[in-house]
């Protein structure tokens, strides 16, 4: 059943709803009870003859209708986490499979030319060397 803050704050929503179900309500049958549960379903209970248990079955109703909407939110949210999890994991299994590729190619060209490889190798630490003592010479 609903407390008196949810049926306050959601008043228009509610009042709307009972309109539908129950049309022989008008404003003034609902304005004095705004807020007031027992009120309320006395009110409507005078004005349509409804039997008490239906009143709260309904009020029970719109209730869960909101809990189920909270649901499936909740779920659409879970959803798009999911989906992209998938895609965050697909896209690093296709980086580490570049990665792998790349690393069967150089290992290639290093089998055909060991010699040519090696002396590459041996430039670039000569360079990195001297770029690293001139970088501590300044500091």
């Amino acid at each position: 059943m609903f407390n008196q803050q949810i049926l306050q704050g959601n008043w228009n929503e509610i009042k709307g709803k009972l309109r539908n179900k129950w049309a022989a309500l008008t404003d003034d049958d609902l304005q004095g009870c705004r807020g007031n549960m027992e009120q309320l379903i006395g009110a409507i209970q005078r004005k349509t003859g409804e039997a008490r248990e239906s009143i709260e079955h309904f009020f029970d109703d719109l209730r869960s209708g909101g809990a189920s909407a909270r649901s499936r939110a909740a779920e659409a949210v879970r959803g798009s986490a999911q989906q992209a999890t998938e895609a965050i994991y697909e896209t690093s299994q296709q980086g580490a499979l570049s990665v792998r590729e790349g690393y069967n190619e150089v290992e290639y060209r290093v089998r055909q030319r060991p010699a040519e490889s090696l002396a590459v190798c041996f430039g670039i630490g000569v360079v990195t060397g001297v770029v690293v003592s001139l970088l501590l010479r300044r500091h």
